[in-house]
């Protein structure tokens, strides 16, 4: 074979190979956007989950929606650990727990509820190693399916308030179970606590997504 076929049948192999680790390039970016949309992840960021219009999630909107921007029934932390990433938060199955983000985001997606990103603001980002820290020494507690704060276990924004709660990230408010519509308790929270033989905790200390996405702490960086 002359140098000429030589130098031509390499140069040929050597087009191809990188035509492939182009395509496989292009394939993982692809496959990333397709994981984490356009939003680049960092460790600390709270992940919001939006609310439905019934049920226990319309229940938890109607009474506790500030504005139109943000209606959300369940929040978690998201922790990066090298190149993975995980969600920590507190959920009716599972308790509070550490779960993997891609089963985290399908879960909502069978739902048909979006994620979307929230970020402590620059001047309050030291607040998160202590609070991932916080959260982690929480994992395996159970679901408080009362809404009443107690210490043994805990709600969503209840397990992310707690986390950050030693720098004053959030803060607790008086809960209200008033629906604005009729300025009356909200006809599902009446039933759920009159089945649990408890009183609408109406007035107590508590938190829940929608305040904590209201914060001023934090800025909204996009959907996920």
């Amino acid at each position: 074979m002359s140098e000429c076929k030589i130098f031509f049948s390499r140069r040929i192999k050597e087009i191809i190979v990188v035509g492939i680790l182009s395509t496989l390039i292009i394939l993982l970016v692809q496959c990333n956007r397709a994981v984490s949309g356009n939003v680049q992840l960092k460790n600390g960021d709270l992940l919001f989950v939006t609310a439905k219009e019934s049920g226990l999630s319309g229940a938890i909107n109607n009474v506790t929606q500030k504005q139109k921007a943000a209606s959300f029934d369940h929040i978690g932390i998201l922790e990066k650990e090298g190149n993975r990433m995980f969600v920590l938060h507190a959920a009716p199955k599972g308790g509070s727990q550490r779960q993997n983000l891609n089963d985290f985001v399908k879960d909502q997606k069978k739902e048909g509820q979006e994620v979307i990103v929230y970020r402590l603001k620059p001047e309050y980002q030291k607040a998160i190693p202590g609070a991932v820290r916080k959260a982690n020494s929480m994992l395996g507690q159970p679901y408080n399916f009362n809404y009443i704060l107690d210490e043994h276990s805990y709600y969503c924004s209840d397990f992310v308030e707690r986390a950050f709660r030693a720098e004053n990230i959030f803060k607790l408010e008086p809960m209200t179970f008033i629906d604005p519509k009729t300025g009356k308790p909200n006809v599902f929270w009446e039933e759920f606590y009159r089945k649990k033989n408890l009183k609408i905790p109406e007035g107590e200390l508590g938190c829940n997504p929608n305040g904590l996405a209201g914060s001023d702490k934090l800025e909204r960086v996009g959907n996920f």
